[in-house]
């Protein structure tokens, strides 16, 4: 039962309701506060900030004991931000303190986190002017859609409770929506964290796909690539490959270019076109 001074955070992910990132999340986050979990009731990466026609919509109340604790959790029939937007609108008893997304299998890095559906979610929740976070955990690519056991969330549960804490005293700061937040597969709650930049390097590069005719149903794969002679130094990627540092990135739902409206106007109009 919720106190009513306690804070409410809003729980999801894109991995799916069995996620152990996700239960390891929730487990660290239940000690600052009234944790509400709604995740995509299917495996969801990749879903970026989608709301699908094809979802069906679909909130089934379930339960699981996690440590010491049961949970009512909600498994939803949708994308991650589907699964916020049904928290929000429906699940809550009133706007959440937070919304979190994660603990994510798998790092978001670069230009790229468009395409997370963890990060997806965190930017639904922000739309809806609440702070938010996404957090993912560096893994092996063998493990970025399994819901295995064998992976270590203890340093990843730190650091999401660490920045969660921050986020639910700190008054909000202009042109800051989301707080990225990616983790080493090898870090401690002693690992050093720094501010960083999205890399505008590729980091996950799409792979040409083998088939032997174009109506053969074959996916696309991606591999990991990094050019580490020109990779920027404020950048997540050198923070996490190089440095071996938690990442934290400021992001903005504003995806207008900082650039200086006067002259690249002046330029649009002066550049010869070919019409």
């Amino acid at each position: 039962m919720m106190n009513k001074d306690e804070k409410l955070i809003l729980l999801t992910n894109d991995d799916g309701i069995r996620s152990p990132g996700l239960w390891a999340a929730a487990e660290g986050l239940s000690e600052l506060g009234f944790v509400v979990v709604a995740a995509p009731r299917e495996q969801s990466s990749g879903a970026g900030r989608s709301m699908p026609i094809s979802s069906d919509g679909k909130l089934t109340e379930e339960q699981m004991v996690i440590g010491e604790k049961t949970w009512n959790v909600y498994a939803v029939g949708g994308s991650p931000a589907q699964a916020v937007q049904h928290g929000l609108l429906e699940l809550l008893p009133r706007c959440p303190d937070l919304v979190v997304a994660g603990i994510n299998n798998g790092e978001n890095l670069t230009v790229g986190v468009t395409i997370s559906g963890t990060v997806g979610a965190a930017l639904e929740g922000a739309a809806a002017g609440v702070p938010a976070m996404a957090v993912s955990l560096e893994m092996s690519q063998h493990d970025y859609q399994s819901h295995t056991e064998d992976v270590d969330f203890n340093a990843a549960t730190y650091f999401t409770c660490y920045f969660a804490s921050r986020l639910l005293e700190m008054p909000k700061s202009p042109d800051v929506d989301v707080l990225k937040v990616d983790i080493p597969c090898d870090a401690t709650p002693d690992t050093a964290w720094v501010m960083t930049r999205l890399s505008r390097q590729k980091y996950y590069v799409p792979k040409i796909p083998r088939r032997t005719h174009l109506e053969e149903s074959v996916k696309l794969g991606f591999e990991v690539a990094i050019d580490e002679e020109s990779l920027e130094p404020d950048s997540d990627v050198y923070a996490i490959c190089v440095e071996r540092k938690v990442s934290v990135t400021p992001l903005s739902l504003d995806l207008t270019s900082r650039v200086g409206f006067d002259e690249f106007e002046k330029k649009l109009r002066e550049t010869p076109g070919q019409c």
